[in-house]
């Protein structure tokens, strides 16, 4: 995957341009902005590896029958087994940060494996950060000791991820939860990936969350004729960061992955009634 830039503030610089866009952190200034390799914002990497997927799809279902849609995703041949932490199949529950995780939704199931953290996994703040360091491999020394610095600050204390798959497994969606220790920070964190996004000039805002338009945002490409679609959302909740990204095959339900957003915002806010 190619590296991709922009320019943009870092959630750690937010405050020094505070006074530069009207006191607002982590927004995009107007005035010479550091350019950043966004080695650290998996919403982005994520709509370029769906990118790169619906190049791969389409020519790989060239010569299939066109009339049945393509499936992102095959279900297991076999079922999993009970589970001690709970339910495995509507996600575990066993730490607290899983437990904010939505549950699997009736018309959903567990979807496909998102790394070494599977399709319900979590990362510790100290195993977390190291991975996002990983990021900085290639950088030269003083660029990646500039890096490093940046996810230290994030203060990062645990990584939460669960996906989901739709019945007829032409939707795919991935969330994750990120909690750091200071709601500041990732509110900061929020605004620098929201701006990164606007910033860019493919994106469009929609759909709007409904009951948290002011802590959520959800991007679609303007204009794209991929067989793969995608929507990536961000929002934040107290000391959680937390983002979605969806990928499907047309026609591509952007309602139901706003619905599911919403769901898990309203879980985060009330855990047991959205369940």
């Amino acid at each position: 995957m190619n590296d991709v830039t922009a320019q943009a503030t870092t959630p750690d610089e937010s405050d020094e341009n505070a006074g530069e866009n009207g006191g607002v952190p982590g927004t995009v200034p107007s005035g010479r902005p550091r350019r950043v390799i966004l080695m650290a914002l998996p919403a982005v990497l994520v709509a370029a590896a769906v990118a790169g997927a619906a190049v791969y799809t389409e020519n790989s279902v060239d010569a299939a029958d066109r009339s049945a849609r393509t499936r992102l995703w095959e279900e297991p041949a076999h079922k999993p087994g009970k589970d001690p932490a709970g339910d495995v199949a509507r996600g575990r529950v066993s730490t607290e940060l899983s437990k904010l995780l939505l549950p699997v939704p009736a018309g959903y199931r567990l979807g496909p494996d998102n790394g070494e953290l599977g399709n319900d996994g979590e990362l510790s703040g100290k195993k977390a950060t190291a991975a996002m360091k990983l990021n900085a491999r290639g950088l030269a020394g003083k660029e990646r000791r500039a890096h490093e610095k940046r996810i230290d600050k994030l203060r990062i204390e645990g990584i939460a991820t669960r996906s989901y798959t739709g019945g007829d497994n032409t939707l795919a969606i991935s969330t994750e939860i990120m909690r750091m220790k200071d709601k500041k920070t990732v509110r900061n964190f929020y605004a620098f990936k929201t701006g990164l996004f606007e910033s860019i000039g493919i994106f469009r805002t929609e759909p709007k969350i409904k009951g948290h338009t002011r802590n959520a945002r959800c991007y679609v490409l303007r204009k794209g004729e991929d067989s793969i679609q995608s929507m990536n959302c961000l929002a934040y909740d107290g000391e959680l960061s937390i983002s979605l990204s969806a990928s499907g095959t047309k026609p591509f339900d952007r309602s139901a992955v706003a619905e599911l957003l919403k769901d898990q915002l309203d879980h985060i806010a009330s855990p047991g009634e959205y369940i």
